[in-house]
């Protein structure tokens, strides 16, 4: 009775589970907001099931006895057991599944059943339910319902099932809730023949319910991607351009196979390059292909930047000349720089308008030759590369005449006054020293030079009378001052007295001229009379120096007069 009782109720959930097909999927266009379908964004590609497990097996074993009778033993319900499953999603509904299951046998019903199962499952998600149906093939491990006789033995299964799941927002709307999952299998066993031997085909009606974890997302990959650059994008002939790849949303578990296209490239990975010593000067292009692995719908193409071919730049020079004056018969150095901005090879020569030069390379000589003319002589020095490019530059070499030094001439330096009441008529004073220091100076500045002191009196001190005639031969003061002038330097600031000329003017001055007359100088002395410096002897300075020479010379007189008025007493 209780038999066909479970029997008629596991074909009752297996309807029912059939008819969750076409309610599932009408669910899909339901216009309510509770039930909106879900997207590739938010589906699972992994759902991991872990939960309890109810068996109720249908079937008996006809078991033969000891005695040689038949027995029949029916299978027992098992309410406690449990189960995981694993499913991997290829698209929104479609996926492959791998469940075990165990319900333990029990001392009291001896009865045990281990499933592994696999199959292919659908699934008709919305929002928040989704059902689902699988198909599963595998093998069932069964202990016999004859109380510790007939042991476990693995026989094959076939079976259909489905059920619900419940989304819910925790962890992340990761984790779901299996309200239930019915599974109807069919499963044979043979225990042998002989005594407690026998063959069972049981029906097994299977509910379980747990929970479901979501791991990944249906999302397709995002398209691949290639861009490529070309690297410089101006060149000369013979520098290589690179030419660098880059895939995006490439797998990296997998190899990528890079092709490139165009005139003279070569590489076959991420990055290739381009020989440009053989193309003409013009814009080129590369184009590159990227697939994934072996698949060749996972693929892309790009297209370089336009890169140029060059021709070759003209060289370049500047030219110098060291020195840049010179006299007839010398010679100037004549140094050039040139270089090709793409390092060509290069050849220099030199030319001048008038005059000699010689040499190549980096320097030559010019030279002033006889004839060259007084003048600017313009040169120039040109270069030239392999490629038939070329240069110029000039510089300039002035060829100047021969330095003519002038003839050295006299200056008149500074005068000095006398005549103060202060100071001795012809001495020396003390004013006049800042003069005297100076010339001085000058002498010792320039130690072939020599001075020429004149000196000078007014009228009176001449003695003239009103018609200009000498009334009285008096004192020769210019003489004196000349002398009492060439006395200070010498004696005050050591200057050798053979430098030192003097002679008198006809100026009407109470002062005393002072002529330099460098080296090489002549010196006019027209208008001048050199005094005779063996009659005319240089005075103190001060007037209490010449009191004193006056009272010595006095002194001196008076003894003399002694000593020859002695004899003639006697």
């Amino acid at each position: 009775m209780y038999s066909r009782v479970l029997k008629s109720a596991s074909r009752i959930a297996l309807l029912a589970l059939v008819a969750l097909v076409p309610v599932a999927l009408s669910a899909q266009d339901a216009a309510k907001p509770a039930h909106k379908a879900a997207t590739d964004d938010t589906l699972s590609r992994w759902d991991i099931f872990a939960g309890y497990s109810y068996l109720a097996p249908i079937g008996s074993v006809n078991v033969l006895q000891g005695n040689g009778t038949t027995a029949s033993y029916t299978f027992n319900s098992i309410n406690y057991g449990a189960i995981v499953s694993a499913t991997r999603y290829f698209n929104k509904n479609v996926g492959v599944e791998l469940d075990y299951s165990m319900h333990p046998e029990s001392n009291t019903i001896n009865d045990g059943f281990y499933n592994l199962n696999g199959g292919l499952v659908w699934r008709f998600p919305s929002e928040e339910i989704t059902p689902f149906i699988h198909i599963l093939v595998g093998a069932d491990r069964v202990n016999g319902p004859f109380y510790q006789v007939q042991s476990y033995k693995w026989g094959p299964s076939i079976g259909i099932g489905g059920g619900m799941d419940y989304a819910t927002p925790f962890f992340n709307h990761h984790l779901a809730l299996r309200l239930f999952q019915y599974d109807y299998s069919y499963t044979h066993v043979n225990y042998g023949a002989g005594v407690f031997g026998g063959r069972a085909n049981p029906k097994l009606n299977q509910l379980s319910a747990g929970l479901v974890y979501h791991i990944g997302g249906l999302k397709p990959p995002p398209p691949v991607t290639l861009t490529c650059k070309a690297a410089p994008e101006s060149v000369y002939p013979g520098t290589d351009v690179i030419i660098t790849g880059t895939a995006g949303a490439l797998n990296p578990k997998l190899t990528a196979t890079y092709t490139w296209t165009g005139t003279n490239v070569t590489g076959d990975g991420a990055n290739a390059k381009v020989d440009t010593a053989t193309l003409a000067p013009g814009s080129y292009t590369v184009k590159g292909h990227a697939t994934e692995g072996i698949k060749p719908w996972m693929s892309a193409d790009c297209t370089t930047n336009a890169f140029v071919v060059k021709d070759f730049d003209p060289p370049t020079i500047t030219c110098s000349a060291n020195p840049s004056t010179i006299k007839p018969g010398d010679s100037s150095t004549i140094t050039s720089n040139a270089s090709s901005p793409q390092g060509r090879p290069l050849k220099i020569t030199y030319s001048a308008a008038a005059g000699s030069i010689q040499g190549s390379g980096n320097t030559a000589t010019f030279t002033a030759t006889e004839g060259t003319p007084i003048d600017t002589i313009n040169i120039t020095c040109s270069v030239s590369d392999d490629k038939g490019h070329s240069a110029s530059a000039n510089t300039s070499v002035t060829v100047a005449a021969p330095y003519v030094p002038p003839v050295p001439k006299t200056s008149e330096l500074c005068s000095i006054t006398f005549g103060k009441k202060t100071q001795p008529i012809d001495r020396v004073d003390n004013e006049a020293k800042g003069c005297l220091d100076d010339v001085a100076l000058n002498l010792q500045k320039q130690p072939d030079a020599k001075v020429v002191v004149i000196g000078e009196e007014n009228a009176s001190e001449k003695g003239l009378n009103a018609a200009g005639k000498k009334a009285k031969v008096g004192v020769d003061h210019a003489a004196q001052r000349a002398v009492n002038t060439k006395a200070y330097l010498v004696e005050d600031k050591q200057i050798d007295p053979s430098r030192i000329s003097v002679a008198t003017d006809s100026g009407d001055a109470q002062m005393a001229r002072s002529i330099l007359v460098p080296a090489g100088a002549t010196y006019d002395s027209t208008g001048t009379k050199p005094v005779d410096e063996t009659k005319v002897k240089p005075q103190s300075r001060t007037r209490a120096q010449a009191h004193a020479a006056a009272l010595a010379a006095a002194k001196e007189k008076k003894t003399a007069s002694k000593k020859k008025a002695a004899p003639a007493a006697k």
